[in-house]
């Protein structure tokens, strides 16, 4: 996993509450088990006027010129702004790769389903969470200013506006670390490899029938 120091981007409104991760990552597209490739599925019966299917070419696709993600304001966009409950619904971990291989690295909502806001960070994709009014004040800052982008400071813990307006965040100090550091599951367990061996190697010579 990449180390999250911050972030610099322009910022996707997404003015929806409730999304759940079937909309964020539908169904049929569940059958790899790679993280990369899904970025192209994101939103997918939002994205396209058309049903797709794996292997669908999407250049050849319908794209919905009223979704937001198709508009060119927003194309590059790496902050996505949404609603409450953001990825309610099943616990597919490939609802965050999605996002993740899309370009967005960072999330700002009021509040999240518990199972995707976890698996969000175990890739490196911070969810924050932000007061409803705080949230509604970026949402018409957006709408309003073209290009509009948020700086985002994991080690400050802070988002600061064009203006200059610094809005905090709260994040346990774990997940911040890992972040910080690139550390994921794999690679918190690969700090004790040496220890590992140690044991293994000691359990080697205690319990040989074991390895026979």
């Amino acid at each position: 996993m990449e180390k999250f120091i911050g972030c610099k981007g322009l910022v996707a409104p997404l003015d929806r509450a409730n999304i759940d991760t079937d909309a964020i990552i539908p169904k049929q597209f569940l059958k790899s088990i790679e993280r990369s490739g899904f970025g192209r599925y994101l939103f997918d019966e939002w994205r396209y006027l058309d049903h797709g299917e794996p292997g669908k070419e999407v250049s050849q696709r319908i794209l919905n010129p009223d979704f937001i993600l198709n508009q060119n304001r927003f194309q590059g966009a790496k902050i996505l702004l949404t609603r409450a409950n953001f990825g309610c619904g099943s616990s597919r971990e490939h609802a965050p790769w999605a996002l993740q291989d899309y370009g967005f690295q960072v999330i700002l909502a009021p509040s999240y389903a518990d199972i995707f806001f976890n698996n969000s960070f175990k890739i490196g994709l911070l969810p924050i969470v932000l007061k409803e009014n705080i949230v509604d004040q970026i949402f018409r800052e957006v709408n309003l200013n073209v290009g509009y982008s948020l700086a985002v400071n994991l080690e400050e813990q802070t988002v600061v506006t064009p203006a200059g307006e610094v809005h905090t965040f709260d994040i346990d100090s774990f997940r911040k670390e890992n972040l910080l550091n690139g550390l994921d599951e794999i690679g918190l367990t690969l700090q004790y490899a040496s220890k590992i061996k140690s044991f293994e190697d000691k359990r080697r010579i205690e319990q040989p029938w074991l390895f026979t």
